[in-house]
């Protein structure tokens, strides 16, 4: 699988800009950076900054929801979840590889993800994994334009409501 995702985006990459040179280590220092940010946002509920963390046009595909379009969109996404009353979020995201050429990369990893939920005392947790694809803008910053996620916990019965998201 790892290959083959590396042959397809090098062949994307190819195909948009021929010699197209490998990441550097601060590109993936930047890259590895973005995630970081990410998950502080995230962590302090604040979904202007985790907007800021996508490319204007990005798309994020939530696990058994339709995908979201767009950073305004995307922000709007997390201002409903923030809005759930999550507290106590502990969250975490390993980056286990971070690969590309020129200007398109991706981050391939693993998430982990506890809060005490509405009504209830004890913490939930969750793993998972995620990846990401992320492109270098005109302004020299990487971007977030495609991000997948999904958790290990297999589907129950007992999952909320569609409307009752777990976490953003």
């Amino acid at each position: 699988m790892r290959k083959l995702l590396s042959v397809a985006l090098l062949g994307l990459v190819v195909a948009c800009q021929p010699g197209a040179a490998p990441l550097t280590d601060a590109d993936v220092a930047t890259i590895r950076a973005l995630g970081d940010v990410y998950v502080e946002a995230v962590i302090a509920a604040d979904a202007d900054a985790v907007a800021e963390s996508y490319a204007d046009d990005a798309t994020e595909m939530p696990p058994n929801e339709p995908a979201v379009t767009g950073r305004e969109a995307i922000r709007e996404k997390y201002v409903a979840g923030f809005s759930y009353g999550v507290s106590s979020v502990e969250f975490t995201m390993t980056s286990q590889e971070i690969d590309g050429l020129g200007c398109l990369a991706y981050d391939r990893g693993t998430w982990t993800w506890s809060g005490v939920l509405p009504g209830m005392t004890e913490p939930v947790s969750d793993t998972g994994k995620y990846l990401s694809i992320v492109r270098r803008q005109d302004d020299g910053t990487w971007l977030y334009t495609d991000v997948i996620w999904n958790s290990d916990t297999p589907a129950s019965e007992a999952e909320p409501a569609a409307d009752e998201p777990l976490m953003e």
